[in-house]
């Protein structure tokens, strides 16, 4: 079992930087893989990143790449994304997920999700 808890919403101006966090409870956290979503007014949810277990390898969507990156630390049972160069399009609830199974993370149908923790970037 594993319970997830997003923090570092807010507001920034386009352009700005902002981090996110994902605190996870459990002992076998460095075993899931983990990663990142956002759902946006009146849209689906939608994939962001995602890391192994071990953090060496990584994924992004297309719209992020570049801009986003994805770090986590088993020690401390944390997960992050730091965000630049935000845009308005950026704007959305962002959730931590964690899944055994990378591909099911990745089509978010995993096991554990955060309550999401909301930034709105301002043009």
């Amino acid at each position: 079992q594993v319970q997830l808890v997003e923090s570092g919403g807010g507001l920034v101006q386009a352009g700005g930087s902002l981090r996110l966090s994902c605190a996870a409870s459990g002992r076998t956290f460095s075993r899931y893989y983990m990663g990142w979503f956002r759902q946006a007014p009146e849209k689906e949810r939608e994939f962001v990143a995602a890391i192994s277990w071990s953090g060496g390898i990584k994924d992004y969507t297309d719209s992020v790449n570049g801009r986003f990156t994805i770090s986590r630390d088993n020690a401390k049972n944390s997960m992050y994304l730091q965000m630049n160069s935000l845009q308005a399009e950026d704007t959305a609830v962002y959730y931590c997920a964690a899944d055994y199974d990378h591909t099911l993370l990745r089509r978010g149908v995993s096991d554990y999700w955060g309550q999401g923790t909301q930034f709105t970037v301002s043009s």
